[in-house]
């Protein structure tokens, strides 16, 4: 989109305003269109950020736009209000697929049920009805034409971004419990595809051994009762930057083997330890090697699903020094 006076955009989107991926590319608009609205709630509850939507897409006059651009989850807006834009540019943001994350994923959904039909649908119709998407990967890119039926010419890569105003290089000392000894530091949601088992037995297997001090930052499930590993459940983001900035290593992933979506997606929080400045342990995937190889300083991969794999690679940065 070149910068006109007349490229009118609206930005629509059932996430939270403030989200990471919508900051981005309202950045990125600002700076590209004429002009540019949003359409969207700060509100946390997403039952009320999809009705606050819908009310002012009900009301709202599209005249004046040039282009609508539907970000995360464009599945909950553009098969039901297409008609809404008739005659305007769509551009979605196809962050995730429903069918994909449900099914495959989550295993939410059996494959080949009615859930899963009604999922497909979803993505199909809402690809169809975009002039131009955008992805996370170059490979969920090749993945969503080839499994939806969608010309691969009309996807565009956006990767993630780390917000820089939380996440920047820093000085910071340990905490007691970890001075003198190598941090490691994993943080996520948990989700299946992380692989979180393969972190866990890693850290089982170094666990009592007095160099290492692991924190798992997260809602964990299976938790080993350690000397040298401490869980957190929960951090605000600027409390997280700390804690990993007095990291010596961080897991990044996703180490989940089975899981196709693992092998085509780079874990968020690799943006936020490379923003930081920070070594990092990554799935050895083709998504994360979009962005990322060894030749890099403090990037390391490891096979996906082999906790021996993750241990050893553990050992061999904290032997080396190479951070």
């Amino acid at each position: 989109m070149k910068k006109s006076e007349n490229q009118n955009v609206l930005f629509i989107t059932t996430k939270n305003t403030d989200y990471i991926r919508n900051t981005q590319e309202m950045a990125l608009l600002t700076e590209k269109a004429g002009e540019l609205a949003v359409l969207g709630s700060k509100s946390g509850s997403y039952v009320k950020r999809l009705a606050y939507v819908y009310f002012h897409l009900l009301l709202c006059p599209m005249k004046g736009y040039d282009t609508v651009f539907v970000g995360f989850s464009p599945q909950l807006v553009l098969p039901f209000w297409r008609w809404k834009f008739r005659g305007k540019t769509v551009v979605i943001d196809f962050f995730i697929s429903v069918y994909d994350t449900m099914v495959c994923d989550r295993k939410k959904f059996r494959k080949g049920g009615a859930m899963a039909g009604i999922c497909r649908w979803l993505d199909k119709r809402t690809l169809r009805g975009a002039d131009l998407c955008i992805c996370d990967t170059n490979a969920h890119g090749d993945y969503f034409s080839s499994e939806f039926d969608f010309p691969r010419e009309k996807f565009r890569t956006l990767y993630l971004q780390a917000d820089e105003s939380i996440y920047y290089p820093r000085k910071t000392q340990k905490p007691r419990e970890a001075q003198g000894r190598f941090v490691v530091l994993y943080f996520g949601s948990v989700l299946p595809l992380q692989g979180v088992e393969v972190i866990t037995d890693a850290m089982r297997a170094l666990a009592e051994d007095a160099r290492f001090f692991f924190y798992f930052i997260g809602p964990a499930s299976e938790r080993i009762a350690a000397s040298n590993i401490r869980y957190i459940d929960w951090l605000k983001q600027e409390q997280l930057a700390e804690y990993i900035a007095c990291a010596d290593l961080c897991l990044a992933g996703h180490f989940n083997a089975g899981i196709e979506k693992a092998k085509r997606t780079i874990p968020g929080k690799a943006y936020i330890y490379r923003a930081m400045e920070k070594p990092m342990i990554l799935g050895d995937n083709p998504a994360n090697r979009e962005l990322f190889d060894e030749s890099m300083e403090g990037i390391f991969f490891t096979p996906m699903g082999d906790a021996r794999a993750l241990t050893e690679r553990i050992l061999k940065v904290y032997e080396e020094k190479r951070w």
